[in-house]
C-alpha cells in the first residue's frame, strides 16, 4: 500500500516503511493511504479471534509491505509479557455504559497499544528499506506518550528517543515515568511552555530542511512517535473491533447493531481510529468526542471554527491538556474528499490567524458522524465520585471526561444506543486527583507515596506494572526554553 501526504499532490508517494521511518511529511503535512482500504471484515470471525490474532488481521490491510512472518513476530512481541492482562484489553460493564479499558499494559496507559507495536515496526521497516541511518525519534508530549514511547523504544537498535514535555504539566507518575526510565538512548526534556510550544517547535525541527541536510550527513534521520505517524494511529484500530466483538460475545448487542464509542482525546489520534474502524465497516453510530476545559474540539465541532486563539489551562486531566490537535488534519483530508490544495490552505491559517472555518458541506458531514462536549475539573471529579459510588469502579480524570460527557450526551440528545467509553489510563496513574475525588482530601504526598495512599483506601491488589512503577528510579529534570529546543537536540546528538 502506497501513502501520500494530506499537503501534497499524489506525486509524492511512500510505501508503508519508509512512511513509518519518516513520520511527516516534508511540508509538514500527515501520511494517508492513496486509497482506503475496502477489507471484507467479517465481524462473526472475528468472534474467534484473540487480540493478537485481530491486531494482524488489520495491520496486514495498511501494511502489506510486511510479511505475515514479520508482523506475527512484530504483534507477539508487542503483545507478550509485558501486560498485566493476557487478554492485552478489557471491556467492563458499570453504571449503564461499557468501559474500555486500555492500561494494563507497561506504563498504564493506552499509548502503550501503539508505542509497543510502533518500535518494532520501524526496527524491520529499517531493515525492509536497508537504512543505514540512525533513527531519532522527536516527541513532544503531554505526558503519556513520551513515557511510552520510552518505554516501547528502550534498547531498540539503531533508534534514539528524544521527549519533550511541558514544565509542570505532566502528572508526578507521568514525569516519574519519563525520567526514572534509564537506557543508553532515551532522553526526556522539560521545557518553560504547554504542549502546543514543544508540539510546534518539534514540527518547525522536522521541517528545517538543513538541519535534515545535516542530520543526513552525519547518516541520521528523524522520525516521530505522536499518533502523527501512521505506524502510531493504524494499531489503534485494532481495539475498537475488539471492544465490539466482545460486546457480541457477552450478548450485549447483536452483530451488525450499531453503538457509540466515546473518546477522551486532545491530540485526536484515539478517536480518529475510531473513524478509521468506521470507514473499515465497523458499525458506529456517533463518535463522542470528549475534551476538557481546554475544549476547543467541542467548540470546532458545534461551530465548524477551529480556533487556538484562547486561554491554555493546565487541567487535572494534563494528557488533554491541548489546543492544535494534529489528527484532525487527517480527517478534514478525508472529508475534503482528499483535496491536498484545502488542506494546506487550513492549516496555513490556523499557522498564521489561528483559526480556520470548514464549509457548510464538511460541518454536514461533522454532525453526522461526531458529538462533542467537555467537562470542566470539578466536574471530572464529581464524576470519578459518581462511579466509585454507583459500582465501586475507579475512574482517571481523563477516562472521567469522557464518561461525564457521555452521560450529559445522553440526557440532552436522548440517545440511547449502547456506549464505550475509552478508559485510557489507570487511576493510579493520576492518584492525586483520584484520592481527592473520592475522599475530599489531599494526598500526603505527591507521586509514589499518593499511588499507596489511594490503593490503601481502594484495598485492592496492585497489578505487576503499578508494582513497576512505585520501584522506579530517582530522577532529576532538565528545564530549557522552548526557543532552545533545537540547540539543546544538536547537543545530545553531539553533531
Amino acid at each position: 500500500m502506497q501513502y501520500r501526504s494530506t499537503r501534497a499532490n499524489l506525486n509524492y508517494q511512500l510505501d508503508a516503511p519508509a512512511a513509518i521511518i519518516q513520520g511527516l511529511s516534508p511540508e509538514g503535512g500527515l501520511f494517508v493511504p492513496t486509497t482506503f482500504p475496502k477489507p471484507i471484515f467479517d465481524l462473526e470471525q472475528f468472534k474467534n479471534m484473540s487480540y493478537q490474532e485481530m491486531a494482524k488481521k488489520v495491520l496486514a490491510t495498511f501494511f502489506d509491505d510486511f510479511s505475515d512472518d514479520q508482523l506475527s513476530q512484530i504483534v507477539d512481541e508487542a503483545y507478550g509479557n509485558q501486560w498485566d492482562d493476557k487478554e492485552i484489553v478489557k471491556i467492563a460493564k458499570h453504571a449503564n455504559n461499557y468501559y474500555l479499558e486500555l492500561f494494563h499494559g507497561p506504563t498504564l496507559a493506552f499509548k502503550d497499544i501503539a508505542l509497543q507495536i510502533l518500535p518494532r515496526l520501524m526496527h524491520t521497516a529499517i531493515k525492509i528499506k536497508q537504512n543505514d541511518s540512525d533513527i531519532i525519534i522527536l516527541t513532544a508530549t503531554s505526558g503519556d506518550t513520551g513515557g511510552a514511547a520510552m518505554s516501547g523504544f528502550k534498547g531498540q537498535e539503531h533508534t534514539h528517543v528524544i521527549v519533550f514535555y511541558p514544565y509542570g504539566g505532566v502528572s508526578p507518575v507521568q514525569l516519574r515515568q519519563m525520567l526514572g526510565l534509564k537506557g543508553d538512548n532515551l532522553t526526556a526534556i522539560a521545557i518553560k511552555g504547554n504542549f502546543d510550544d514543544a508540539q510546534t517547535n518539534v514540527k518547525k525541527i522536522f521541517n528545517n530542511q538543513a538541519l535534515v541536510k545535516k542530520l543526513k550527513l552525519n547518516k541520521l534521520q528523524f522520525s516521530s512517535a505522536n499518533s502523527m505517524n501512521i505506524g502510531r494511529l493504524v494499531p489503534q484500530i485494532v481495539y475498537y473491533f475488539y471492544s465490539y466483538v466482545q460486546l457480541v460475545k457477552n450478548g450485549e448487542i447483536t452483530t451488525g447493531q450499531k453503538i457509540n464509542f466515546s473518546v477522551p482525546t486532545g491530540n485526536f489520534g484515539d478517536i480518529l481510529a475510531g473513524y478509521y474502524a468506521k470507514k473499515l465497516g465497523l458499525p458506529i453510530h456517533k463518535l463522542i468526542c470528549a475534551s476538557d476545559q481546554n475544549n476547543v474540539l467541542t467548540d470546532f465541532f458545534k461551530t465548524g471554527t477551529y480556533d487556538r486563539q484562547r486561554k491554555f489551562y493546565l487541567t487535572n486531566s494534563p494528557a488533554m491538556d491541548i489546543l492544535v490537535s494534529s489528527n484532525l488534519e487527517r480527517l478534514l483530508f478525508d472529508l475534503y474528499d482528499e483535496d491536498s490544495n484545502k488542506l494546506a490552505q487550513l492549516m496555513n491559517e490556523l499557522s498564521t490567524k489561528g483559526k480556520y472555518t470548514v464549509s457548510p458541506v464538511v460541518k454536514e458531514k461533522l454532525d453526522q458522524l461526531f458529538a462533542a462536549g467537555f467537562a470542566t475539573e470539578n466536574e471530572v471529579e464529581d464524576e470519578i465520585n459518581r462511579i466509585f459510588i454507583a459500582d465501586q469502579y475507579t475512574l482517571d480524570p481523563h477516562t472521567a471526561v469522557a464518561s461525564f460527557v457521555t452521560k450529559k450526551y445522553q440526557e440532552t440528545s436522548l440517545d440511547q444506543t449502547p456506549t464505550v467509553i475509552v478508559s485510557t489510563a489507570s487511576p493510579y496513574k493520576f492518584p492525586e486527583t483520584v484520592f481527592h475525588a473520592l475522599t475530599g482530601k489531599e494526598v500526603k504526598e505527591k507521586g509514589v507515596p499518593a499511588i499507596k495512599e489511594l490503593n490503601s483506601f481502594l484495598q485492592e491488589d496492585l497489578s505487576g506494572n503499578v508494582h513497576n512503577l512505585i520501584q522506579t528510579g530517582n530522577y532529576q529534570e532538565q528545564i530549557i526554553k522552548a526557543s532552545e529546543m533545537e540547540n539543546t537536540l544538536l547537543n545530545i546528538l553531539d553533531i
